[in-house]
């Protein structure tokens, strides 16, 4: 078949690694853009994301150490755990695609086991991951979850129980969707981490 011959929707799966990944009623049930949130909800302002209060829901701020700049928002709640990361993407493209490919590697070289399903939020990635280099035997198991917005990617890395049993999953996925993100109109390259900052106090 020539390039004359090439019909649109055979063009399609050549570049799966641009095309956005998202649930088809993201705009409407999350995660949502800063634009689509409703102003009057009770949200932890983090800067990058905002975050819902709600019962059991414990948060902590992950810090590195060299720069001490916040580098994901883990979320303890329903017996999990849930690390959270907002990327810059471009208004047009998404990175879910690709960023799976970069996660398999990293798990792979870390002697661990990756299965891509399909799940609510979309491809998801369940993975075997070694607790440490001396205890190859000891696996834990954590669920690897992306959705591509308008301009931002959110990633989420599911650990404890929701990685693994049904009901806690539902609610730990409810949760990753009630967030919002805050891409903010500065100009990012692709792939760079949207800021994330102390909570802000009611009143300060």
């Amino acid at each position: 078949m020539t390039d004359e011959d090439a019909k649109p929707e055979d063009a399609a799966p050549e570049a799966p690694s641009t095309e956005k990944s998202a649930p088809e009623d993201r705009a409407e049930s999350g995660p949502l853009d800063e634009t689509e949130a409703p102003p009057v909800r009770p949200y932890i302002d983090l800067g990058g994301v905002k975050i819902l209060p709600r019962e059991g829901l414990n948060l902590r701020l992950e810090v590195e150490e060299q720069t001490k700049r916040i580098v994901a928002v883990g979320l303890d709640y329903a017996d999990s755990t849930l690390q959270v990361q907002p990327f810059a993407a471009p208004r047009s493209a998404g990175l879910w695609h690709e960023t799976r490919e970069q996660i398999r590697g990293q798990v792979a070289q870390q002697g661990g086991r990756v299965e891509e399903r399909e799940g609510p939020l979309g491809p998801e990635l369940l993975a075997e991951v070694p607790v440490s280099a001396d205890r190859g035997a000891e696996k834990r198991i954590a669920r690897f979850v992306g959705v591509d917005g308008p301009r931002w990617f959110l990633r989420g890395v599911i650990g404890g129980r929701g990685a693994s049993d049904p009901e806690a999953a539902e609610k730990v996925e409810d949760l990753f969707r009630s967030i919002v993100v805050v891409r903010g109109g500065s100009p990012m390259p692709p792939r760079d981490l949207i800021p994330l900052t102390m909570p802000t106090t009611p009143g300060s």
